[in-house]
C-alpha cells in the first residue's frame, strides 16, 4: 500500500532507527507492493533479515538526493533502464562486486561497474490477429508499406516506445530511426495512444491487425487479473517474438542498485543475490509474467508459449543514453498527431 508524505517521513525515521541493526535493511522501490512483497517475505524467511520497505510511485531519486548522507536507503529498486541509469548519473549508487550477481545476470543486463543489476525482463513483442499467417517478424517490418493502415500502438512518447526507438537508434543510427518512425506512423490504423492491452482489444474489434506491446500484459490478460473482458481480448491475438534484423528481441528491465550511503550494505547485497536465486526468479516469473534474467529458470506456465526469448544483446546503458534523442524524433515526426 502506498503511503502519504507524513507516513513516508515516519517510515524514514523508523528506518533510521533500525539502520544500524545488521539484521534489517531498508528498501525504496517503485514496484507494486503485491508484486514485491512475496519476494521480500521469502527473503526474510530464508535469511532472517527483515526488510523495511518504502513504496514510492514517483520521485525516488529526488527523495534520496534530499536525504543525502543521512539517507537510510540500502537498496533502490525500480523499473526501466532509463531510471536505473539515472540513479547512477545522479551519484546515488555504489559499485558492488559480487560473483553471485555476475554469474546469474548476463553481462548486457548489468552495469559494467556494478552500479545496477537487472532482476527481470519484459519484452516488446508483436500482438497479431490470430488468423494471420505470421510466425516471424522484425521491428523493421513495422514500417513496410504492406502494413499500411493495419498497426495499433500506444504513444511514441511512452517510455516503452521511447526505449524501443532508442534501441532502433543503437542498431541503425538516428537518421534511419527517423525514417522508421515516419514509416510506422504512416501504417497506423488509428492515432497512437491508449495502453498496451488496448492493442489486443482493437485487434479483436477489427481496427488493426498487428501492434507492439509488452509481453507481460499477455499473462495479465490471460490470468483474468484485468477482468473477463480482457480475457476475451487476448483470445483474439497470437504473440510473435520479433527481433531486430541484426539482433534479438528488444527488452526492458526491472532492476536494483545498492544506495551510495547504504548503512546496511552487506544485507543489501544479500538481498540482490537472493533476488537472482532460482527460487526468487521463479517467483518473479510467476508474479508478473516477466522473463527471468537467470538462464534456466522457466517462464510462467501462463505464457509458456512465449518461452524461448532471445533478448537483444545491445548495451542497455547505451540504449538509455539514446532515450532523449528517441523522444525528440517522435516529436519531430509528429508520431502522436
Amino acid at each position: 500500500m502506498r503511503v502519504g508524505l507524513s507516513g513516508l517521513i515516519g517510515a524514514v525515521l523508523a528506518a533510521q532507527a533500525v539502520a544500524a541493526n545488521a539484521q534489517e535493511l531498508n528498501l525504496y522501490t517503485t514496484r507494486e507492493p503485491n508484486l514485491i512483497e512475496p519476494l521480500l517475505a521469502s527473503f526474510t524467511e530464508s535469511t532472517g533479515v527483515k526488510v523495511n520497505t518504502i513504496f514510492l510511485k514517483d520521485g525516488l531519486p529526488e527523495r534520496v538526493e534530499q536525504e543525502g548522507e543521512a539517507s537510510p536507503a540500502d537498496v533502490l529498486m525500480t523499473v526501466d533502464i532509463g531510471n536505473l541509469v539515472d540513479l547512477v548519473d545522479r551519484g546515488l549508487t555504489q559499485p558492488v562486486d559480487s560473483e553471485v550477481l555476475a554469474a546469474a545476470i548476463p553481462e548486457n543486463l548489468r552495469d559494467k561497474d556494478g552500479n545496477w543489476f537487472a532482476l527481470s525482463q519484459r519484452a516488446r513483442v508483436l500482438y497479431a490477429d490470430k488468423n494471420l499467417d505470421l510466425s516471424s517478424f522484425t521491428y523493421e517490418d513495422l514500417a513496410k508499406p504492406e502494413w499500411k493502415g493495419k498497426v495499433c500502438i500506444r504513444s511514441g512518447q511512452h517510455p516503452y516506445n521511447v526505449a524501443l526507438t532508442a534501441s532502433y537508434i543503437v542498431h541503425h543510427g538516428e537518421e534511419a530511426a527517423k525514417t522508421w518512425l515516419e514509416g510506422v506512423k504512416a501504417n497506423l490504423a488509428r492515432t497512437a495512444g491508449g495502453g498496451d492491452r488496448d492493442v489486443a482489444r482493437d485487434i479483436m474489434g477489427g481496427i488493426c491487425q498487428i501492434g507492439i506491446a509488452n509481453s507481460y500484459y499477455v499473462g495479465l490478460m490471460r490470468s483474468g487479473a484485468g477482468g473477463p473482458e480482457q480475457q476475451e481480448w487476448v483470445k483474439a491475438i497470437k504473440v510473435v517474438l520479433p527481433t531486430f534484423e541484426s539482433g534479438g528481441t528488444q527488452v526492458n528491465v526491472s532492476g536494483a542498485a545498492v544506495a551510495k550511503h547504504a548503512p546496511n550494505k552487506d544485507e543489501a547485497v544479500q538481498l540482490l543475490e537472493y533476488l537472482v536465486s532460482d527460487e526468487a526468479q521463479k517467483l518473479y516469473a510467476e508474479a508478473n509474467f516477466e522473463y527471468p534474467v537467470k538462464a534456466g529458470v522457466a517462464v510462467s506456465p501462463v505464457i509458456e508459449d512465449m518461452a524461448g526469448l532471445k533478448a537483444d544483446a545491445a548495451d542497455l546503458t547505451e540504449i538509455a543514453r539514446q532515450r532523449k534523442t528517441a523522444s525528440e524524433l517522435a516529436e519531430t515526426v509528429g508520431f502522436d498527431n
